[in-house]
């Protein structure tokens, strides 16, 4: 080989190498936006607290496969710290009852099987709460805004939506009925001014069930719901425990998937 070749040769090599470490590099960097968490907000009342598998104050403590743990799956927990996911997801947020199969996991697991990447979810629901308990400045509110804050502040996750499964303590008097979806409304308006995500995704549950007979004004208004950027995924028809108000843990569970295809197509 003549020297003429033998440089070319070697500069070849050295070309190959500093571009094949460049391409290398680029791919780390996807690998890592990629795996940044999609942060999901779980608000409301009790079905999205979860109290499936609730009997007598107690949870049997059976996790359908769809709602294992997984690695893929994390929570924010009371002590504003990203932790291992499993049932029950609010065991430390709802903790004036106890809490069972809900249909966070579900929802999470059917989103990371659609390749999403990582899933980060946010527990804030609280039973037996009413949609005027969450009116900005109220507790409820503030703590929701705030845990929804902390979880994104070290800048590695993006909130994707709220997930809200409300309104059943709404059904008891007629003037809650009426003016739910005017409550509803302002409450997703002050929520992304605050969240500052103008167009943050609301996907809301229109009941299944509720506590009084105005189940089927609250429902209208629900799904009377116009504003932008809100989906709705109706659970009427879904099987309810013997208390006729709350979610068994396969309703919970078939919900869950109903709402993550809900977000998955959006």
């Amino acid at each position: 080989m003549s020297i003429l070749s033998w440089l070319f040769c070697v500069l070849v090599t050295i070309l190959i190498g500093h571009y094949g470490r460049g391409s290398g590099q680029d791919e780390e960097a996807k690998v890592k936006v990629s795996a940044a968490k999609n942060v999901f907000i779980l608000g409301g009342q009790s079905n999205m607290a979860g109290r499936g598998g609730v009997r007598d104050g107690k949870w049997d403590g059976n996790v359908p496969p769809e709602c294992k743990s997984n690695p893929l799956i994390s929570r924010f927990n009371a002590q504003l710290q990203w932790a291992e996911a499993r049932e029950p997801l609010h065991a430390d947020i709802d903790v004036g009852k106890t809490c069972g199969v809900g249909p966070g996991m579900a929802f999470a697991n059917e989103a990371v099987r659609a390749r999403i990447g990582e899933v980060g979810l946010v527990p804030c629901a609280i039973g037996g709460t009413r949609i005027s308990n969450w009116t900005r400045g109220s507790p409820l509110y503030n703590n929701l805004v705030r845990r929804a804050t902390e979880s994104v502040k070290d800048g590695s996750g993006t909130i994707r939506a709220l997930v809200w499964y409300q309104g059943e303590s709404d059904t008891v008097r007629e003037e809650d009925a009426v003016a739910y979806k005017a409550n509803f409304q302002r409450f997703i308006l002050d929520l992304r001014s605050d969240l500052r995500i103008p167009s943050l995704l609301i996907i809301q549950v229109a009941l299944a069930s509720g506590e009084g007979k105005f189940t089927e004004k609250v429902r209208e208004a629900q799904l009377g719901i116009k504003l932008s950027n809100v989906k709705c995924v109706d659970a009427k028809g879904l099987q309810l425990k013997e208390d006729k108000l709350h979610l068994t843990t396969a309703s919970e569970v078939h919900l869950g998937i109903k709402l993550a295809r809900a977000y998955l197509s959006h």
